[in-house]
C-alpha cells in the first residue's frame, strides 16, 4: 500500500459529503473522495435521514465504488445507537441512566440483540456506543447517557450492553465502542468537554474500572478518546492513556476511533497544536487509529512522514489494526446487505413488546404515601404538564427525533396521555399542557389548576426536554419554550426543574385534588418540594417510544414498578458531590441549613408490595487473599402483589490503610416473587472485588477486616456480617474477578 492508501483506512467520510440535497449518492463526490479507499462510513443511514431499504442500498454502491479502487479494501460503516440505532425507523428505547434503573443486565442484553439486528441489515457493522462514564456531577448535561454513578453498576451494564451488540462472534456482530476513555464525565463545573483533574487512583477505581471490565469480560471492540484534558493532557494526544494503559496495561486489542472532530479540537479548542497535520501526527502517535467523523487532520500523514515528523511504522501498526478489523468482521468477503430485506428487521412486533418492557422495568417509584397509587376506581382524571403529550419529549439526546431539536422529524411514540386514554376510556378526563418544559409563560395555569380542581386525581407530568445542544447562550434563552437542558451540550447550574414547571406543580396542589407528579427527564432534580409535598412521585427518565405505555402500565397498576435509582437525588446543586460513595470526610460533613444526605439515595426504589430480608449469613468468617465466600440473604414478598426487588450487597473496610468510600457496591440481583413467595439469592464474592491500590499503586487485596451489608438502598441497610481477609496480595490483571456470581433458589 502507498502511504495515502495507509493514511486513507485511518480516514472517514460522512453522509453530508456523499449524498446530495435529495438523499441521493453523489456518485463524482464518493469516486472521488473513496480513490484510495476510506476507514470509515459515518453515519449513512442516520446522518443522511435514510429510511432503511435506502440506506442499506446506499451502503452497498460505496462498498461498490471501493471494490473498483486499486486495492478494493471495503469500509466500515458506523452508526450510533446509545438507546437503539439512531436512524430513521430505529426503534427507541429508554435513555441510558433509564436502563441502568432497570438494574437488569439480561434486559439490557436483549435490547441491544435487537438494536444489532436492525443496524446489520442496513450494512452498519460498527457502533459508536456504549457510554461509560460516571457520573458525579448532575449538572453535566450528559448523565442521562449514563449508567448513573456507581463504577460496578456501569460496568455490569455496560457489559451486557457490549455482549448483546457484538453478539456470538465478531462476524456477525456490531462492533461496541466504549467511550468516552476516560473521566469525560468528571469535567471542571459539569462542562462538556471542559478539564479533568482526578488522582491516579480515583481515575483508576471509579472511571477506568468499567472500561476494564467491559474489555476483559466482553471483549469490547472500539475504544473512543474523550474531548477534555487530564491534568493538562488532551486525552486524544495522551499516549499514557491511549497507549501504555488502554492497550498495555488492560491488554485491549481493538481499534480506537476519535470522538468527533477531538483531533481537530488539538489545535482549535486545547491551542496545542498549531496545525492540522501536527495535530495528526499528535493523535496518531498517541495512539488514536482513526480520525472521525470526516478525514480532516490524517490526510497530512503523508507529508508528515515525507517531513520526517514521524515514523511511517507507526501509520503501519494504525493501519493494520483497522484492515485487521476489516477482515475480523467478515467485510473483505463481502461487506453488502440484501437491501431489499433491510425493512424487515425494523417495526416488528417483538420489538414493540421489547421496548415497553424495557420502559416499565426502567421506572422507579420514589414515593408514594396512602398507596394513592396505583389508580383504581377513578371518576375523574387531569392530567397536566408539558411532558404529558410530546411523543419528542419521550427521547434521550442520542434518539434519532431528539438529536436534531431544530429538524422535522417523524416519530411514532406513544405518550403518557395516548397511553392513559387507553387504559381509562371510562374514565372522564381533561388535558391542559399548563405550560412549557421551560420558558417563563404562565398563562396555561388557570386552565390547569380548573381541570385538577374538578378532577379526583392530577396527573403531572414534567421534567426537561433532552437534546443535542452546541448552540451559544442567548439572553433570548430564558423566554425559549423548548430549552433543551439536558443532553450533550445542556449543562446547567440548577437541579431544578427548568421553566415554571415547579411554580405550576404548587398551583396543583394548592386544589386540594390528590397530586402525582410523573417526573419524564434524564436529569435527576433537585425537587425536594415535590418530595415533601406530593403524596406519590415517579421517575419515569426518558422511557422510549413506548415510554407513555409503560408509565400508564405503571400508574394503573397493569405492572408493578420494581425499577432502583442507579444515581443519588440532590437537595440542591449546592450538594454536589452526593454519590453514595463518596469518603467519610466528604460523606459525614454537612453545609449550612442542608444536611449531607440525598433527597433520594443510590439504589432506591419503592414497590406495590413490600419486601422483607431475613437469615442474612456469610458461608465464612475469614477470607484468604486468593479466595472467596458466599452472603446468603431470604428475601420474602410480605405484600398482597406479585413484584420484583434490586436486592443489594454492598462492601465496607472497616480499617483500611487509607481513606476509602464509606460503603461500596459489589453484587446486586432483581428478583420477582409473588405475593408472599420467598427465595434465598446467594453472592459468591470473590477476594479481589475488594482490592483497591496500595500507596505503590499496585491493586492490592488488604489484610483487614470487611463488613459486607445486604440492603433494599444504599442508605436502607437490612442487615450486615464481617469477614476478615487473612493476607495481602498484589492482583495480576489476569487474576481479578469483576462481577458477584449470584444464584437465586426457593429456600
Amino acid at each position: 500500500m502507498t502511504r495515502e492508501e495507509k493514511a486513507a483506512q485511518l480516514g472517514s467520510v460522512n453522509a453530508d459529503q456523499l449524498l446530495n440535497e435529495d438523499g441521493e449518492l453523489d456518485r463524482d463526490a464518493a469516486e472521488e473522495l473513496l480513490s484510495n479507499g476510506i476507514g470509515h462510513l459515518t453515519r449513512i443511514g442516520g446522518e443522511g435521514s435514510l429510511p432503511p431499504t435506502e440506506a442499506a442500498r446506499v451502503t452497498n454502491e460505496l462498498q461498490a465504488i471501493l471494490d473498483e479502487t486499486r486495492l478494493g479494501v471495503p469500509a466500515i460503516p458506523h452508526e450510533e445507537c446509545l438507546s437503539g440505532y439512531m436512524g430513521p425507523e430505529g426503534t427507541t428505547f429508554p435513555q441510558s441512566i433509564g436502563m441502568a434503573s432497570s438494574w437488569d443486565p439480561d434486559l439490557m442484553s436483549e435490547v441491544m440483540e435487537q438494536t444489532r439486528s436492525e443496524m446489520a441489515a442496513i450494512g452498519t457493522v460498527h457502533a459508536l456506543s456504549p457510554v461509560l462514564d460516571v457520573a458525579r456531577d448532575l449538572r453535566w448535561g450528559r448523565v442521562e447517557e449514563t449508567f448513573g454513578e456507581d463504577p460496578y453498576l456501569v460496568a455490569a451494564m455496560a457489559s451486557a450492553y457490549v455482549a448483546g451488540l457484538q453478539g456470538p462472534s465478531i462476524e456477525e456482530g456490531i462492533s461496541a465502542t466504549l467511550k468516552h476513555f476516560a473521566a469525560h464525565s468528571a469535567s471542571e463545573g459539569g462542562k462538556n468537554r471542559a478539564s479533568v483533574n482526578v488522582g491516579p487512583r480515583e481515575l483508576r477505581e471509579t472511571h477506568l474500572f468499567p472500561y476494564e471490565a467491559a474489555i476483559t469480560t466482553a471483549g469490547a471492540e472500539s475504544v473512543m478518546n474523550a474531548y477534555h484534558d487530564i491534568d493538562g493532557i488532551p486525552c486524544a494526544s495522551n499516549e499514557w492513556l491511549l497507549t501504555d494503559l488502554l492497550r498495555g496495561e488492560l491488554g485491549f486489542d481493538g481499534t480506537v476511533v476519535s470522538d468527533y472532530y477531538s483531533v481537530d479540537f488539538l489545535k482549535e479548542e486545547h491551542g496545542v497544536s498549531d496545525s492540522d497535520r501536527e495535530s495528526a501526527v499528535m493523535a496518531l502517535e498517541a495512539g488514536i487509529d482513526v480520525e472521525l467523523p470526516t478525514t480532516d487532520c490524517y490526510e497530512h500523514l503523508p507529508e508528515a512522514i515525507e517531513n520526517g515528523e514521524m515514523s511511517e511504522a507507526t501509520l503501519d501498526e494504525a493501519a493494520r489494526r483497522v484492515l485487521r478489523m476489516k477482515f475480523r468482521k467478515g467485510l473483505v468477503d463481502d461487506p453488502t446487505v440484501g437491501a431489499g430485506a433491510a425493512a424487515d428487521a425494523f417495526n416488528t412486533e417483538a420489538a414493540t413488546e421489547l421496548t415497553e418492557r424495557a420502559a416499565r422495568e426502567s421506572i422507579v417509584l420514589l414515593k408514594n404515601e396512602d398507596d394513592l397509587l396505583p389508580l383504581d376506581d377513578t371518576d375523574s382524571l387531569a392530567v397536566v404538564g408539558p411532558k404529558a403529550d410530546d411523543g419528542q419529549e419521550m427521547m434521550g439526546d442520542y434518539a434519532y427525533p431528539a438529536h436534531y431539536p431544530e429538524a422535522e422529524v417523524s416519530l411514532d411514540a406513544t405518550t403518557p396521555l395516548d397511553a392513559i386514554r387507553t387504559h381509562a376510556d371510562d374514565t372522564e378526563i381533561a388535558y391542559e399542557e399548563g405550560c412549557t418544559t421551560s420558558g417563563p409563560r404562565t398563562d396555561g395555569f388557570d386552565g390547569a389548576v380548573d381541570a385538577a380542581t374538578d378532577a379526583d386525581v392530577t396527573l403531572a407530568f414534567v421534567g426537561a426536554r433532552s437534546a443535542v445542544d452546541f448552540s451559544d447562550p442567548d439572553a433570548e434563552d430564558v423566554n425559549n419554550p423548548a430549552l433543551p437542558t439536558s443532553g450533550e451540550g445542556s449543562d446547567v447550574i440548577d437541579l431544578g426543574l427548568p421553566g415554571v414547571q415547579t411554580e405550576l406543580l404548587e398551583q396543583l396542589h394548592e386544589t386540594g385534588t390528590p397530586l402525582v407528579v410523573v417526573v419524564v427527564s434524564g436529569k435527576p432534580h433537585s425537587i425536594e418540594w415535590v418530595a415533601e409535598e406530593v403524596p406519590a412521585v415517579v421517575q419515569a427518565w426518558l422511557p422510549g417510544e413506548e415510554g407513555g405505555t409503560g408509565i400508564a402500565d405503571v400508574l394503573f397498576g397493569e405492572y408493578n414498578p420494581g425499577g432502583h435509582l442507579p444515581v443519588s437525588f440532590a437537595r440542591s446543586v449546592g450538594q454536589i458531590p452526593i454519590h453514595y460513595n463518596r469518603r467519610p470526610n466528604s460523606a459525614n460533613k454537612d453545609h449550612v441549613y442542608t444536611e449531607s444526605k440525598p433527597l433520594y439515595p443510590f439504589g432506591h426504589g419503592l414497590s406495590y408490595t413490600e419486601f422483607e430480608y431475613d437469615d442474612f449469613e456469610v458461608s465464612a468468617d475469614t477470607l484468604s487473599a486468593s479466595g472467596s465466600v458466599t452472603a446468603s440473604v431470604t428475601v420474602t414478598n410480605v405484600g398482597g402483589r406479585a413484584g420484583s426487588d434490586v436486592v443489594q450487597l454492598y462492601a465496607h473496610a472497616e480499617s483500611p490503610d487509607q481513606a476509602r468510600p464509606v460503603q461500596e457496591l459489589v453484587g446486586f440481583e432483581r428478583v420477582s416473587l409473588d405475593a408472599g413467595e420467598e427465595t434465598r439469592i446467594s453472592f459468591e464474592l470473590d477476594a479481589t472485588q475488594l482490592a483497591y491500590h496500595d500507596p505503590d499503586m499496585n491493586l492490592t487485596v488488604h489484610e483487614g477486616s470487611y463488613e459486607l451489608r445486604v440492603g433494599h438502598s444504599a442508605s436502607d441497610i437490612a442487615a450486615t456480617e464481617s469477614v476478615d481477609v487473612n493476607g495481602s496480595k498484589v492482583v495480576p490483571r489476569t487474576g481479578r474477578t469483576y462481577f458477584t456470581e449470584t444464584e437465586v433458589g426457593n429456600t
